[in-house]
């Protein structure tokens, strides 16, 4: 596929894989972003999945004809991309590899080898000349593993970068919720922890002229409108500021109770003019699609049982991944369900003790087994609360 007069598309996309990184639903399946610069010397940048290697070698060929590459960029190690190194190598014994030094120390971990002589190490400020293109190295570390470089091309103002501005989702399926949803997904799933080395790299972003955003997973960014956008939001989530005006209610219920709690609470929010209440069951909905909300809006409801005197493990869980993703600067209500002992709130509550910018609601519901006139007047008391700031 051609992207611009020098810069081919040479991924793949995959639709046998169940779970990306073994954990996040892809029901729209995965690509695996490949580029080829041709120029004076050709360049690759980066390798696919351990699946694809001999398509995407295919791909390399079909594009360049009787020329074989001159080097092989490696922006990032994830076995997602870097699993067909030693296949290239192979296939192009008189190519070069280019790559941080962090990631050759992963090669020797990965493969047994760096190809000592055959390897270019780069780092921030480095450059590659290949003819008019001029490729200009931009260190990103932990966006998100240590060894991660970015590529700008002076020439056609592009940026190769890595696994920034990704999302899940084959290449080749049309995504019906568009790119926000799922790169939201992706981007907390997987970079959320790292909002402060993301925001480094937007600073450095900032300073480059870019007409193409050229990620290695998710559809390419080529005009004036989508690159500002797809900026905007990482500024957003990277900066953990609230997209959008709305509650999150994440819930776990063992006989129904907590969840009929929950139900009429998102009943009495929306009776109350909320712009948008979104609401999961942590047990049965997608626990990643429901992090993705917990950081898109400015307010969260979280409601559970106490179960053998600590949380219902779902809601640990749940709590646990907000956690490990630096929640912050949000609103935090609390739903605590017990027949004899409710303690989930306060345990709830401290889970949070260390995180920055966390105001929790003056209104706490406990419900004592099933709903009754104090626990009922409690929900409307926390509704009025959430839906007055």
């Amino acid at each position: 596929m051609k992207i611009t007069d020098d810069i081919k598309y040479v991924g793949v996309n995959d639709h046998q894989v169940d779970l990306f990184e073994g954990q996040f639903e892809v029901p729209l399946g995965m690509a695996y972003n490949s580029y080829v610069v041709i120029d004076d010397q050709t360049t690759v940048f980066d390798s696919v999945d351990q699946h694809f290697g001999d398509e995407w070698l295919d791909n390399i060929r079909k594009t360049l004809g009787s020329r074989t590459p001159d080097y092989l960029i490696v922006q990032h190690m994830e076995p997602d991309h870097s699993a067909n190194i030693v296949k290239f190598m192979e296939a192009f014994p008189n190519a070069k590899l280019v790559a941080s030094d962090k990631a050759f120390a992963m090669m020797l971990n990965f493969f047994g080898t760096d190809w000592n002589d055959r390897k270019i190490a780069v780092k921030e400020g480095s450059t590659l000349n290949t003819g008019k293109h001029t490729f200009n190295f931009i260190a990103a570390p932990m966006v998100h593993w240590p060894e991660v470089i970015m590529t700008y091309d002076s020439c056609d103002k592009a940026l190769f970068s890595a696994d920034g501005f990704g999302k899940f989702g084959a290449n080749d399926v049309e995504d019906p919720e568009g790119w926000d949803c799922e790169a939201r997904r992706y981007y907390f799933g997987i970079v959320g922890k790292y909002g402060a080395q993301v925001q480094a790299v937007l600073k450095k972003a900032a300073g480059l002229e870019i007409k193409l955003i050229l990620p290695l997973h998710g559809p390419i960014h080529d005009t004036p409108e989508t690159i500002g956008h797809v900026i905007k939001q990482y500024s957003t989530w990277s900066a953990y500021d609230i997209e959008t005006n709305g509650v999150c209610i994440a819930y776990t219920s063992v006989y129904g109770h907590t969840k009929a709690a929950v139900e009429k609470l998102a009943e009495l929010l929306k009776a109350r003019g909320c712009p948008k209440v979104a609401v999961a069951d942590l047990a049965r909905d997608d626990m990643f699609e429901t992090i993705e909300d917990g950081f898109r809006y400015g307010k969260l409801v979280l409601a559970t049982t106490t179960y053998n005197g600590d949380i219902f493990p779902f809601m640990r869980t749940y709590i646990t991944h907000l956690l490990e993703r630096n929640y912050q600067k949000r609103t935090i209500g609390l739903i605590e369900n017990g027949s004899w002992a409710p303690t989930a709130a306060k345990v709830m509550k401290a889970m949070f003790e260390k995180s920055k910018n966390i105001a929790f609601c003056e209104n706490t519901v406990t419900i004592k087994s099933a709903l009754n006139e104090q626990s009922l007047q409690q929900l409307a008391a926390l509704a009025d609360e959430l839906c007055r700031g």
